[in-house]
């Protein structure tokens, strides 16, 4: 009914039950207060908990559809200083309830997943914790009203995927890989952080929608003491932490090594939370990002290098998770792209059909790596496909999905992308067109390469010298500098792992995962099908973002994407005829010919094209180029600080300094204490004298 009211309390329930789930079995269900409750319990309110989450955002979402009116409001005023409010408020539109939906059910799908994936591992209750207030944290991201709570929101999520990323807090590689993700999320945070700064300075608000009130106001003003646009800069300065976020380029370097982590946590963080906030928040600052084309044009610029050369990375992966995490490196640059061409629209609905397909693919490497017993290299792999049906359809689709295969959720949203680019005038927009273009390709040929090699082909598991470096669940990962070769060299090499086997060991076979790692597979795979053609028309065509995203007129890509759209069957049959159509199907053509018909053809790339190669396993020196000016620099600084200032100034002169000025002080007054009477009577007459000369010169006696 329009005009009706959302009910607070509803809301507040949203974000609130997943947090009491994650309390009970954080405190009751680990070692801080002895273990009271067990995993079925623990597993219980947690999975309790996002389910009555995710009940209560799809009736907040229909109520939204019915017309009812924006939820803006104050629920908590923490303190007030001056004119600074610091309050927690929710603003639940059509851009935040479509993502209380998206997360809550992904969120429920990995909760479930994780029963069994996880059911052998001793940090079982403590996990389940971790999700349920990785939950919590994104959803007071997404409904914030204030930049003080997006802030909380934003830091919360940054926390708990640390704990996550580093669950196995034994393995040093995880510690590595965590502490990775915390410090470049600390780079771009900063950035982040400067911007809410800037706005609140020049706003006196931290509120959004006083802050957009002042939008024109603002955009007339500029740097103090330079000649820079205000906002120019602090747009910048808030997508720099989209950057660290969202994992764009070039503080994309943590998210391949977020790998560490379990399974279930790599598919929460790269669908549903985490990275998406980044491009949530841009959508989110639409009106301000409208009035800057130059900050528009960064945006365009860095996505685009993001969609093009992380997807390269993809092709030379032997990690299945590795190749799935580089897939979401270059989705994540597709995004970026559409903001950056004003399709705000369009970025979110390919953040939401992308959460689906790509929950879906990471949480079906999950059960193939069950399956192989915990051994994660594609060259181990083959012929899965008899054995792991279940498993094996539902990454077919998601892999579909992916590569914008029409009548997939992929297609619709992916095709938007690019012909939004393809409209936009904004500066960067040639390059941007090539990239996603060219990405069409490569991310169907590095997708399929893995389909076809896990699933299709000889069977290449349960040899006495299979590949063994890369496995999952309390084991060491490999790097990237271990897959030195491509498949088919593989066998001339031998097994250098030195770890405890993992994989199938001869005559054993793969088995599919049981129904509790299936059913979240099998849920994920209906909306990676069919969501995008049945919401395409109301998200980016119909009103569904009405007065929530703001696009200036003179920015003209949406509109003429809505010129040209005749319904989504239309866009279906005209896509076929179109060539990213033609490009995703070649690139799935030469995955299956380099791959599945003739084997020689990437070995013959690899001898001829050796340097490139390397320079891809290195993943462009972008990490060697991080350890050596930036973590170099700060050890040559560290040591520059603690020699000079530390040891020199602070311990040598100020402390040891003072002490021998005390000692000096000392060693001279000590000389004046003589203990003779006469010695002193005759400086109590020289103080007398000096007395008289100030006070009473001579000349006026």
């Amino acid at each position: 009914m329009a005009g009706q009211l959302l009910n607070p309390n509803i809301l507040l329930a949203v974000p609130l039950a997943p947090l009491v789930g994650a309390v009970i079995a954080g405190l009751f269900g680990t070692k801080f207060l002895g273990n009271i409750v067990g995993r079925k319990t623990s597993h219980t309110v947690t999975i309790l908990g996002v389910l009555i989450s995710l009940i209560l955002s799809v009736h907040t979402l229909m109520q939204v559809l019915d017309g009812a009116a924006v939820f803006n409001e104050t629920l908590y005023t923490w303190m007030t200083v001056g004119s600074l409010k610091l309050e927690v408020g929710f603003q639940v539109d059509a851009l935040s309830a479509m993502m209380m939906c998206v997360v809550t059910f992904v969120s429920l799908m990995v909760h479930i997943y994780t029963i069994g994936y996880m059911k052998d591992d001793e940090g079982y209750n403590r996990f389940f914790s971790y999700i349920s207030l990785f939950t919590f944290s994104m959803l007071m991201l997404v409904m914030a009203n204030n930049f003080l709570q997006l802030f909380f929101g934003w830091e919360a999520v940054g926390l708990v995927s640390y704990l996550l990323i580093g669950f196995w807090y034994t393995r040093p590689t995880a510690i590595f890989a965590n502490m990775k993700a915390f410090l470049v999320n600390r780079v771009g945070d900063f950035g982040f952080i400067l911007g809410i700064g800037l706005l609140f300075a020049f706003a006196d608000t931290m509120n959004y929608a006083e802050v957009f009130a002042k939008k024109d106001a603002l955009a007339a003003m500029t740097l103090p003491g330079t000649d820079w646009m205000l906002l120019t800069v602090a747009c910048i300065c808030l997508f720099i932490g989209a950057m660290g976020k969202s994992a764009q380029f070039p503080l994309h370097v943590w998210l391949p090594d977020s790998m560490e982590g379990p399974t279930p946590i790599s598919a929460l963080i790269h669908a549903a939370t985490m990275v998406t906030a980044g491009i949530f928040m841009v959508a989110r600052m639409s009106p301000l990002f409208e009035l800057s084309d130059t900050a528009l044009s960064f945006v365009l610029i860095i996505g685009s290098i993001t969609a093009l050369f992380m997807g390269f990375l993809g092709i030379i992966q032997n990690d299945i998770k590795r190749v799935v995490a580089y897939s979401t490196l270059s989705q994540l640059g597709y995004m970026t792209v559409a903001l950056g061409s004003s399709a705000y629209g369009i970025a979110v609905f390919h953040l939401m059909t992308h959460a689906f397909f790509k929950a879906l693919l990471f949480l079906g490497a999950g059960s193939v790596i069950i399956g192989m017993h915990h051994d994660q290299d594609i060259r181990n792999m083959g012929g899965l496909r008899k054995y792991m049906p279940i498993t094996w359809i539902t990454a077919l689709l998601g892999s579909l999905a992916l590569i914008g295969t029409p009548f997939f959720s992929g297609f619709y949203s992916k095709d938007s992308i690019i012909e939004a680019v393809h409209a936009t005038t904004i500066f960067g927009s040639g390059f941007a067109n090539f990239a996603v273009l060219a990405g069409v390709f490569v991310t169907a040929f590095y997708s399929f390469r893995m389909y076809f090699l896990v699933f299709h082909g000889e069977e290449r598991f349960g040899r006495a010298h299979a590949h063994d470096h890369g496995h999952d669940h309390k084991t060491h990962d490999h790097k990237d500098s271990d897959a030195h070769h491509e498949e088919e060299e593989h066998d001339a090499h031998d097994d250098h792992d030195d770890h405890a086997h993992h994989g199938l060991a001869q005559g054993e076979k793969p088995h599919e995962s049981p129904f509790v790692v299936t059913f979240p597979l099998i849920m994920l795979a209906i909306p990676s099908v069919l969501i995008g053609y049945f919401t395409i028309e109301p998200m980016l065509h119909g009103d569904f973002f009405n007065g929530v995203i703001t696009v200036d007129p003179k920015h003209s890509a949406m509109a003429t994407l809505k010129e040209a759209f005749h319904g989504p069957m239309a866009m279906t049959l005209h896509g076929m005829m179109t060539l990213p159509f033609f490009l995703a199907m070649s690139g799935v053509a030469s995955a299956y010919y380099c791959y599945m018909v003739n084997r020689k053809v990437p070995a013959w790339f690899f001898a001829k094209f050796h340097a490139l190669h390397t320079l891809l396993e290195n993943k462009y020196y972008m990490d060697m180029f991080n350890d050596v000016v930036f973590a170099g620099g700060a050890r040559l600084l560290g040591r520059g600080l603690w020699s000079v200032g530390d040891k020199s100034i602070i311990d040598g002169f100020v402390v040891n300094g003072s002490a021998k000025m005390v000692g000096l002080f000392s060693a001279l007054s000590r000389k004046l204490q003589t203990g003779f009477i006469y010695h002193y009577a005759f400086v109590m007459i020289l103080g007398v004298l000096g007395f008289l000369i100030y006070f009473l010169p001579f000349w006026q006696v």
